[in-house]
């Protein structure tokens, strides 16, 4: 299994969009914020304003390239930007979403278990275990720069994320919702979440 590098970060789902409202799998379909995301993403910036008011500043954004992540992403680094320090932006193909085939603008189902269990994986779709190492290695590339990190992509995305962190892969992440992860301090324990908002 892939390994995340032990490298303390900050991770971001992207703002809501119609189909999340909707309660459908969006997978590789490349939907845009809808109003409400828009406002998400801009609390967002100001929650991770105030968490990092007297400790490190996020000094890079790397995000996915699909068009709810990368708005996401802007509209944090703007917010970043304003309070003195502005991020550099960053973009990298292995943090898009998970490509759900078949599924993708089909209401979410009962499957995702079995799709993370490897037993079973949608007509089209990418197996989990295939998505769990590009989604760690993005991650490391990420890790691998100069500073601090905020990581701007996708819930299935960090489902796998939470896999690689010995954590319970199942777990739905909210639109917009920072997060700051913090490794293990003995190798193989599960890695520490803390949730803003």
């Amino acid at each position: 299994m892939s390994v995340i590098d032990p490298t303390p970060f900050w991770y971001l789902r992207h703002g809501e969009t119609d189909w999340n409202r909707r309660g459908l799998s969006q997978g590789r379909t490349d939907i845009p914020l809808n109003a409400t995301g828009l406002e998400q993403a801009e609390q967002a910036g100001r929650t991770l304003i105030e968490a990092v008011q007297g400790g490190p500043k996020i000094d890079r954004v790397i995000s996915s390239p699909l068009v709810r992540a990368a708005r996401t992403a802007e509209i944090a680094v703007e917010a970043l930007a304003a309070s003195g320090v502005r991020p550099s932006l960053g973009f990298d193909a292995d943090l898009q979403e998970v490509c759900f085939g078949e599924q993708e603008g089909q209401p979410m189902g009962e499957w995702y278990d079995d799709w993370i269990a490897g037993h079973y994986t949608p007509p089209g779709a990418e197996p989990f275990a295939l998505l769990r190492d590009r989604a760690v290695a993005g991650v490391n590339r990420a890790l691998t720069g100069q500073g601090t990190v905020l990581i701007v992509a996708h819930g299935a995305l960090f489902r796998a994320l939470r896999s690689a962190m010995s954590l319970e892969p199942n777990v739905r992440l909210p639109n917009a919702v920072p997060l700051k992860l913090d490794p293990p301090s003995v190798g193989g324990t599960p890695w520490s979440l803390n949730q803003l908002g």
